[in-house]
């Protein structure tokens, strides 16, 4: 049997050879546009330094933007709600996988009593 044969399915065909010749097509693509990048890019110089909001940070906190500033409304409103899950969540990854599968075993037992 020939690798290149299309395989023929219910819903069209798949044949690897077009799949090699579009990917070698888009890495061409990229490629073209990557050459009409900006000449004048010098790495190491003023160019590369970060800068948040057109400032210039010096150092790497004032690049952080915090979530409780991004979410402060909403986490004001839930207020009630988060107090309450802060003191259950422990931070070790292991009671999440017990709720997981407590959860997950759960839903198995819930489904398959439906069915």
């Amino acid at each position: 049997m020939n690798p290149f044969t299309p395989i023929t399915t219910g819903s069209g065909f798949w044949n690897p050879l077009i799949w090699i010749i579009a990917f070698i097509t888009a890495l061409l693509l990229v490629y073209a546009i990557r050459l009409f990048g900006n000449k004048q890019y010098k790495k190491g110089s003023s160019q590369t330094k970060p800068f948040l909001s057109g400032n210039v940070a010096e150092n790497n906190e004032q690049l952080h933007v915090k979530g409780v500033n991004v979410y402060w409304g909403f986490t004001e409103a839930f207020k009630g709600y988060y107090d309450k899950m802060k003191r259950i969540h422990t931070g070790d990854t292991r009671d999440y996988v017990l709720w997981f599968l407590i959860v997950m075993i759960g839903l198995f037992f819930i489904v398959l009593g439906v069915l």
